[in-house]
């Protein structure tokens, strides 16, 4: 029985082909400015990146699930529930600089991001989403990846983190002036 692998590169290549076209396509009557387009353009690369981080490669081993008790009992023991106790520093300190680019982010796509709050519960939604995903792929083919309450602490805390950079940032003229003009929210 062979693994079979699943590299980024055939799903993630074609994914920002597309997200090219319907970009370009989709916003021919919006007023966008070329800061504008690099905004999104090197969010969607930093969102690929993230994906290719956190689920790739996938490795499906033959028959996935193997019933050997029942499937919440499988989905149990995928998750590590106990949180700091468990914590793998390296692991927690590259989870937290994933996020911080998320963060940073936020104030230019939405205004009303506008609190150190709001930015942590996105942080902690997307965090939620990739762990969930994580999961479902793990318990679906068996990839070998687990969900672990401290990854939801840690991108949180990445997430919040950005957001007080960039409105650190702002305060600096120069910056302000470069952020305004990335910015695709009403005010940055």
């Amino acid at each position: 029985m062979d693994i079979l692998t699943i590299d980024s590169w055939y799903i993630l290549l074609p994914a920002f082909i597309l997200f090219l076209l319907a970009l370009f396509i989709g916003t021919r009557k919006k007023n966008y400015h070329s800061m504008q387009y690099f905004t999104v353009i090197t969010l969607v690369i930093y969102l690929l990146a993230v994906i290719h981080l956190v689920f790739f490669p996938i490795e499906v081993y033959p028959g996935g699930y193997e019933s050997t008790g029942p499937l919440w009992l499988a989905i149990l023991k995928e998750i590590e529930f106990i949180p700091v106790l468990t914590i793998d520093i390296p692991t927690f300190v590259l989870n937290i600089i994933m996020l911080i680019p998320f963060g940073v982010y936020l104030p230019l796509l939405n205004d009303k991001v506008d609190t150190v709050r709001k930015a942590a519960k996105y942080g902690f939604f997307l965090s939620l989403t990739i762990e969930l995903l994580q999961l479902t792929i793990e318990v679906i083919v068996g990839s070998g990846r687990t969900s672990d309450v401290n990854d939801l602490i840690a991108n949180t805390l990445g997430a919040a983190l950005g957001f007080l950079i960039i409105k650190k940032l702002v305060k600096i003229k120069l910056f302000k002036v470069m952020v305004s003009k990335l910015s695709l929210a009403k005010s940055a």
